[in-house]
């Protein structure tokens, strides 16, 4: 524990220096030209960028994170065993990060980033074995970038990057973020991936192998213990399961009005045994095929348009309670696997109003099959990689806990505008309001009443609520940035209480 205290301490310190004098520098100096940056932004260039074969650099990310009845969805004291009793959560997040680029020559190039993110709880916590501590939780130190980047192998006109890299295709829909389990800490996956490029046809093949493993010290050491805090730490986890996968992902932008992008993305799931002897997530073999429209129509209106339709078979433990999962019926049930057949949607329409506060306003729609408790078949369309907060920090990444687990999305209609603009070059507003329906009136999962709790959801009702979100962005410099970011749920009937759930963030980035 001490080890990992001080490489943290060491991390966030660095970070926190760099970005004091930075800021400081930046707040004094001319403002650069592009091709010859000026005065103290030069110094900065020069100290990131020692030596023709070295470059680095470093972040800090602070978090001030509220949030209530997110979790419990309002499940009174004493009810779902790990969130009824812990309904607000109040917490710091210190992320710093430290990376560095080694070029021997012009086309190869070796990348490591080191990260690190321990968390202030002001509230009595309810994360992982950390639950109901409060004070500061000292997280493990963790490699989340080591890859080496070849361009041109073989003369070939492609991009070969091997090793822990991150990965976001497309809108992030289904590959965004490898490790959901540590909320933002890292998002890297463990893959190779091959870039082909055919520049006459304006085509991108993008060829990617990769294997995931949960425990974040499975492939490679972590830098102190990757466990909880207590008397018996469990491990953390990156994901809910040990992962490989396959994708093809073929993106064509011969025209402004319509670039497509077409996909075939494969992933196996493989259960793991967690501390001491419980065991977590689901085997399984998901096969998805899609495609994405996307371009700019006229002078003003920009659009995009997203499916995909999954086959495969998936095991799911928490469906084969025996009766006690309250919604399968004992004939839907099985100790073996499902046949998966499920669908999503996505798709965007953005009115570009091209005035002086580049003011837009769009309107999203987005579905996502749910589970149907009246056939063997699994319906439950799986995000796959992109369990992460593409569009709530909130809702679809803690509000889905009860209900699937962090930041799996299934079983749901969304539909709503978006309002955005810039008062200033520095500052970004925007507001969104969205309307949560779901596909199926039962929840796909439901974890509160499968421990005995009292339930959480009405299993009559599809009307998961109206959702609301403001978000305020500043850019202080090229260095320093931050955000408030506020989100409101008022659930439908779909959910037993109809407590307002919260979320209230506010952040400051420094970045050398």
């Amino acid at each position: 524990m001490k080890s990992t205290q001080l490489l943290t301490t060491l991390v966030l310190a660095g970070s926190l220096a760099l970005g004091h004098a930075q800021t400081t520098l930046s707040t004094n100096m001319v403002s650069p030209s592009p091709s010859a940056p000026a005065g103290w932004e030069q110094t900065i260039q020069n100290l990131k960028n020692p030596a023709s074969w070295l470059s680095w650099g470093a972040d800090l990310r602070i978090r001030n994170e509220y949030y209530n009845n997110a979790l419990s969805l309002g499940v009174p004291p004493g009810g779902f065993a790990n969130f009824g009793s812990v309904h607000a959560q109040d917490y710091f997040r210190f992320r710093g990060r430290i990376w560095a680029s080694v070029f021997p020559t012009n086309d190869l190039t070796f990348n490591v980033r080191l990260a690190a993110e321990p968390r202030e709880f002001l509230e009595p916590a309810t994360f992982d074995t950390f639950y109901t501590k409060e004070g500061m939780q000292w997280r493990y130190g963790i490699i989340d970038n080591l890859n080496v980047r070849w361009k041109n192998p073989l003369g070939l006109p492609a991009i070969l990057t091997v090793g822990r890299q991150d990965i976001f295709l497309g809108d992030g829909w289904l590959v965004g973020d490898g490790t959901p389990e540590d909320g933002s800490f890292t998002t890297f996956l463990d893959a190779m991936r091959l870039t082909y490029k055919l520049d006459d046809q304006h085509t991108t093949i993008d060829a990617i192998g990769l294997v995931q493993y949960a425990r974040p010290d499975a492939l490679i050491p972590t830098f102190g213990a990757s466990t909880g805090q207590g008397a018996n730490p469990e491990p953390l986890t990156l994901t809910d399961q040990n992962e490989k996968g396959a994708i093809l992902w073929v993106a064509n932008k011969c025209c402004e009005y319509a670039n497509l992008d077409g996909y075939f993305i494969y992933k196996h799931d493989t259960r793991i045994n967690n501390y001491p002897s419980q065991t977590f997530g689901d085997n399984g073999d998901i096969y998805t095929l899609g495609g994405r429209l996307s371009g700019s129509v006229q002078e003003h209106w920009k659009y995009s348009a997203e499916g995909a339709y999954q086959f495969g078979r998936k095991q799911d433990p928490d469906l084969n309670m025996g009766g006690a999962n309250p919604y399968l019926p004992a004939s839907a049930e099985t100790t073996g696997f499902r046949d998966l057949n499920a669908f999503g949607v996505q798709s965007k329409l953005t009115y570009q109003f091209k005035d002086r506060c580049n003011d837009q306003l769009s309107l999203s729609y987005e579905f996502l099959s749910g589970d149907n408790p009246n056939t063997k078949n699994d319906e439950m369309f799986d995000v796959l990689w992109g369990r992460w907060p593409s569009w709530s920090e909130m809702y679809n990444i803690y509000s889905y806990v009860q209900e699937t687990r962090v930041g799996q999305t299934a079983n749901l209609h969304r539909i709503g505008p978006t309002w955005t603009l810039d008062p200033t070059p520095k500052l970004g507003l925007s507001a969104s309001y969205y309307l949560l329906l779901a596909d199926q009136d039962v929840p796909s999962r439901d974890f509160s009443k499968m421990v005995g709790g009292p339930e959480a959801f009405t299993g009559t009702g599809d009307d998961r609520g109206q959702y609301l979100q403001a978000v305020l962005k500043y850019k202080f410099n090229q260095h320093l940035s931050g955000h408030l970011w506020s989100e409101f749920l008022l659930p439908g009937d779909f959910y037993v209480n109809h407590k307002m759930m919260t979320f209230l963030r506010a952040e400051i980035m420094l970045t050398l």
